[in-house]
């Protein structure tokens, strides 16, 4: 289980750095930019958008922090 506040300090690192969460199941999802996902208490909220406006998201899932075993960066990094 994750806690939220440890992905949370993914999300708003500064520089952001895209990551990878790994759920026990094996599935992943990939984060590229802080506005595809949304941290809560329990879940996340990953979404995938359309193109390149992160405004407009084309779907999302809800992940389970409980369920999740791990968070790992990906090679490229995002500058604002």
């Amino acid at each position: 289980m994750m806690n939220p506040l440890a992905v949370l300090g993914d999300v708003k690192a500064e520089p952001f750095r895209p990551f990878r969460i790994h759920m026990a199941s094996g599935k992943t999802y990939d984060v590229r930019h802080p506005e595809m996902v949304r941290v809560g208490k329990t879940n996340l909220l990953v979404f995938s958008f359309v193109g390149e406006q992160p405004e407009v998201f084309d779907e999302w899932q809800s992940v389970s922090l409980m369920h999740m075993e791990s968070v790992s960066h990906l090679e490229s990094s995002v500058t604002s």
